[in-house]
């Protein structure tokens, strides 16, 4: 992998990243939820831990009611996840008061998951591609609750067994520099 950060950091936050190529071996339920131990242990605000996760194993009708949530531009690789996952954020605290680093949070705990995966030697795909609207009904998400994505997890696969449209893709990406996002003092608009 060619990827180099620009100051030393440890090298598990390099190595992760969103491949496609999985191999449609089934995901066992003790290692999805050692994922979720993962995400259980992320940073919140006041220890709200807002995060939810809704999953479905391959094989299963849950697997099929969130395969079928996703845009058509992501069905032809999710097929052979072991597992599929959308993630949720509670929008209130216990209290009912508002939350409002609800989806910060979540996202941590997010990292937290890609990052065990990744170290478990997982795909773990995140995406937006799917219909949020949908999800929101089929997966009888209450109101206060937000849905946030979807993960796609399995087991590494060869690269030749995804459509030809993605193939080239099935690389680790750059990241842009670090001081075009950081800025000392005040935001500056990039140019």
């Amino acid at each position: 992998m060619s990827r180099q950060p620009e100051y030393p950091i440890e090298d598990l936050f390099v190595r992760r990243w969103s491949p496609r190529a999985m191999s449609g071996a089934p995901v066992a339920k003790a290692e999805l939820f050692r994922l979720f131990e993962a995400a259980h242990w992320a940073p919140s605000s006041g220890n709200n831990q807002p995060w939810r996760f809704v999953y479905g194993l391959a094989g299963t009708p849950h697997f099929e009611r969130l395969f079928n949530l996703l845009a058509d531009g992501n069905k032809p690789w999710c097929g052979r996840a072991g597992a599929l996952v959308v993630v949720l954020s509670r929008k209130t605290r216990d209290n009912g008061q508002p939350a409002r680093t609800h989806s910060l949070d979540t996202g941590a705990a997010w990292m937290s998951l890609a990052l065990q995966g990744s170290q478990q030697g997982l795909v773990v795909h995140g995406m937006e591609g799917f219909d949020y609207d949908r999800a929101r009904t089929e997966l009888a998400v209450p109101e206060d609750h937000d849905v946030e994505m979807m993960i796609a997890l399995g087991h590494p696969g060869a690269v030749e067994d995804l459509p030809e449209r993605y193939r080239g893709r099935e690389v680790p990406s750059e990241r842009h520099p670090v001081a075009s996002k950081v800025f000392e003092g005040r935001f500056e608009q990039p140019a």
